[in-house]
């Protein structure tokens, strides 16, 4: 059985979190959350709390191990885009796109 955990509009780039996904998918709940306290990214914050909420989710709504599980699904999606600018040379306009991320994790029980 695969239990998740959303976070939505995280104010970073989905390419950003996407390295940090594709490092801990398919790791076991220990050695994802040590990778993510040695790992020196931003990502690793919201992905942290996350997945100890998908792992508390895990024990108390379904009753599973927390000793047997490992992430099974991890994914970064694009959200909205805030669209910013300032002032640039000759007085022209230059667009900056502030990107957010929606961001699941899905854990599941060893077989």
């Amino acid at each position: 059985m695969e239990v998740f955990a959303h976070v939505k509009y995280v104010r970073m780039s989905p390419r950003k979190v996407k390295l940090v996904c594709d490092m801990i998918r398919g790791k076991d709940v220990k050695t994802a959350a040590a990778y993510l306290n040695a790992t020196n990214k931003a990502a690793c914050e919201p992905m942290r709390k996350l997945l100890k909420s998908a792992v508390a989710n895990a024990e108390n709504n379904n009753g599973l191990n927390a000793d047997n599980l490992y992430i099974s699904t991890c994914v970064a999606n694009p959200g909205p885009t805030l669209k910013r600018g300032r002032i640039a040379s000759r007085r022209g306009f230059v667009r900056i796109l502030k990107r957010t991320t929606h961001i699941s994790i899905g854990v599941s029980e060893k077989a």
